[in-house]
């Protein structure tokens, strides 16, 4: 394993959840991280705690479904420290519903966020990262990117989204820039604020009984980035010990 500190690594929806928990892994074995989301209050909050133990962190205000704002995210990365070795495309969204809800504009928002999302943090990366020779794109999908369920219709089609864009940069870069693909399985998070449909959130709420800690997806992408340069790990999938699927 390599050591990560020095590192300077770009976070999407860092204000709470797996974001949140990455930036205070990653801090605190000395990365220098970029904080990236709507809830600036949440992102200053964080960023001084970071600071306070010692670590190195700044934030920025970012929605990732707008283009010019991830550019500029990025930017400021690069600007700040003169490179950018890691992109976490973390940001999400997961309101739930049946189709024939025709929940339209939550269906939009998923989209945007989820698949919109993780393109805008590639476009904005890419450059750079051809540029300076090396990097590395981290992109949060879940388990639905692997099978679908009732009320995921959606959701699961922006993960297996996520999922086939992962592997299509690493088919069309490679070279020194890798890609990891993280999955989740039932993690806790705020994910599941989001849903509308009563009943959706309801059997959400009993699904979310057995569920882990954001700190063990934390943990899958230190490992992923503590690999050495010529080791890239593809894929993660990290679920629940006791749901095994």
């Amino acid at each position: 394993m390599l050591d990560i500190k020095g590192k300077v690594v770009a976070i999407t929806g860092a204000s709470s959840g797996i974001g949140e928990a990455t930036a205070r892994l990653l801090a605190h074995h000395g990365a220098l991280v970029i904080l990236g989301a709507r809830r600036t209050e949440r992102l200053e909050a964080l960023t001084s705690e970071i600071r306070l133990k010692g670590g190195s962190a700044d934030y920025q205000q970012l929605d990732v479904t707008k283009r010019d704002q991830m550019e500029a995210f990025i930017k400021y990365a690069e600007k700040t420290f003169g490179r950018v070795d890691v992109i976490l495309n973390n940001a999400g969204v997961m309101p739930l519903s049946k189709l024939e809800a025709l929940k339209v504009e939550e269906w939009d928002r998923m989209i945007d966020v989820n698949i919109r999302g993780v393109l805008h943090g590639i476009a904005a990366g890419l450059p750079i990262m051809k540029k300076q020779g090396f990097g590395q794109f981290i992109n949060i999908a879940s388990i639905g990117a692997y099978s679908v369920t009732p009320t995921a219709a959606v959701y699961c089609a922006t993960k297996y989204a996520v999922r086939a864009i992962s592997e299509g940069v690493r088919m069309e870069v490679g070279g020194d820039i890798r890609v990891t693909l993280v999955s989740p399985g039932v993690t806790e998070s705020e994910l599941a604020d989001s849903i509308s449909d009563e009943e959706a959130r309801q059997g959400m709420k009993e699904y979310r009984r057995i569920s882990i800690s954001p700190d063990a997806i934390a943990r899958s992408i230190l490992y992923a980035m503590e690999q050495p340069a010529d080791v890239d790990v593809n894929e993660i999938i990290v679920r629940p010990t006791a749901r095994p699927n």
